[in-house]
């Protein structure tokens, strides 16, 4: 009996070093900061589900996705045919007039959706096998409008297709004021209006990509200072506060 005794004494001090150790190592383990498991700009803090994922954005140039709108200039070029190559300005009835073919109704349809148009049109006629680039030199009725801490807030046409950065630069940059990642792309899908949380030294950085802006997409950059900025998006995207007129 009084080995036994003697033998769980001379436990007793090991055991304690190893619960104590065990103590220590976890409580020398930081807990997990919450930057740490979000991707930058994608605003999973504060902001909950509010945002959407930048993984929806463009990141491919649309130009070629673009829907063709009246006043638009299309360079139209027919291989071996040079006779119908030119540029035509899409009239307010949406067509243009091309010689041999005639009016041609081009308004709310893709370049590509027009160069196949018009080649079906020129093959059962004229030509065998025609070849026909569809060039848009001004997308006329594209706009973004860029507001809130920018050097110059206002509507901006699109020209071909410009990056988010671009936008911002047409703007002439973030203001003395602006939280460089707290600059807000707002963007209507349907009747829904959706959020995206951008932070332009991340881009800069090559953190994250840069992408492409859409007609009718609305930038809004806010204060550093700002207590209420998250409130204004939700409003936004809630339709309290209309992003869009």
């Amino acid at each position: 009996m009084h080995k036994h005794l003697n033998r769980l004494h001379s436990l007793l001090p090991v055991t304690a070093v190893f619960v104590g150790a065990a103590l220590i190592a976890g409580c020398s383990t930081p807990p997990a900061h919450p930057e740490d498991t979000q991707q930058v700009g994608l605003g999973t803090t504060e902001s909950g589900s509010i945002f959407s994922s930048l993984q929806e954005l463009d990141y491919l140039a649309p130009t070629e996705n673009t829907a063709i709108s009246s006043g638009d200039l299309l360079d139209i070029k027919v291989f071996q045919a040079e006779e119908l190559s030119g540029k035509y300005k899409v009239g307010s009835d949406g067509k243009i007039s091309l010689p041999l073919i005639g009016a041609l109704s081009v308004s709310g349809k893709t370049p590509l959706a027009v160069e196949n148009q018009l080649s079906g049109l020129l093959q059962q006629k004229y030509l065998q096998n025609p070849q026909v680039s569809i060039l848009v030199e001004s997308f006329t009725n594209q706009r973004v409008t860029v507001e809130g801490e920018v050097n110059k807030p206002g509507v901006y046409p699109i020209e071909g297709s410009i990056t988010f950065l671009q936008a911002i630069a047409l703007a002439g940059g973030l203001a003395n004021l602006a939280s460089p990642d707290k600059v807000v792309l707002f963007r209507r899908n349907g009747q829904q209006v959706k959020a995206y949380q951008l932070d332009i030294q991340a881009i800069r950085d090559g953190r994250l990509r840069d992408p492409y802006i859409r007609g009718n997409d609305q930038i809004v950059a806010h204060r550093s200072d700002s207590r209420y900025w998250f409130k204004e998006v939700k409003d936004m995207v809630s339709g309290l506060i209309s992003p869009f007129n």
